[in-house]
């Protein structure tokens, strides 16, 4: 979009700073649950019962309303079968398979740099 653009100007007129559609899906998908269900359906389509049983300490209701959301968003799909008991599946679109690539980069930086945050928490904590 061009700079002086309409939609420019009503979307710095809603968000001053710019940044309220990256706060706004970063909020999405940094709470606690979304970036686990996202890695897990970066395997493969899953049932709801086998991402309930791969997330240790989610609940159901939880479970429930965080595929919803990324559904709504457009990072999952919801596929149900009327089969006895009801089948529903869940997969990746393709927006959430490119959100996985930094999602993954995202997990490897907080793998790789663990100890230095731990070390900067003790340090900060021993001090204050």
């Amino acid at each position: 979009m061009q700079p002086g653009h309409p939609d420019d100007t009503a979307r710095k007129s809603a968000h001053p700073d710019g940044c309220g559609p990256i706060h706004e899906i970063l909020s999405r998908v940094g709470d606690k649950w979304s970036l686990l269900l996202i890695r897990h359906l970066g395997s493969g389509t899953m049932r709801f019962n086998e991402l309930k049983r791969a997330i240790d300490g989610i609940s159901q209701k939880m479970l429930t309303t965080t595929l919803r959301n990324l559904e709504r968003d457009g990072f999952i799909t919801r596929t149900a079968y009327p089969t006895i008991p009801p089948r529903v599946d869940y997969a990746l679109t393709e927006l959430g398979r490119e959100l996985l690539v930094p999602v993954k980069v995202f997990a490897g930086w907080v793998a790789d740099n663990q100890h230095r945050i731990e070390a900067a928490r003790a340090r900060y904590d021993t001090e204050n």
